[in-house]
């Protein structure tokens, strides 16, 4: 709830939040889920040990997060840029 002048109002969570960063955000959730699902369908078929599979599932864990969140700075760079060109007329 938010208080809007005399009245309270109910806002949604993610009508607040721009489209294309809940798809991206799902996107990276659904390649995680396959990594850590194919290191888990390895160790369970006995490709991996379990310490490797352990290890496999951190690494995994850590490079999605960290795609995610290099994916997130780039598009909220471009949404709303810091530095805007100055551009100056011909001469």
């Amino acid at each position: 709830l938010v208080r809007v002048g005399p009245t309270w109002r109910r806002i949604k969570l993610f009508t607040m939040v721009p489209t294309p960063l809940i798809t991206g955000t799902i996107v990276y959730l659904a390649v995680a889920f396959v990594l850590v699902g194919g290191i888990f369908a390895s160790n369970a078929t006995g490709l991996l040990s379990k310490d490797n599979a352990a290890i496999g599932h951190i690494v995994a864990t850590i490079a999605v997060f960290s795609m995610w969140l290099f994916w997130l700075c780039a598009w909220m760079h471009q949404w709303h840029p810091l530095i805007k060109p100055i551009y100056e007329d011909g001469e």
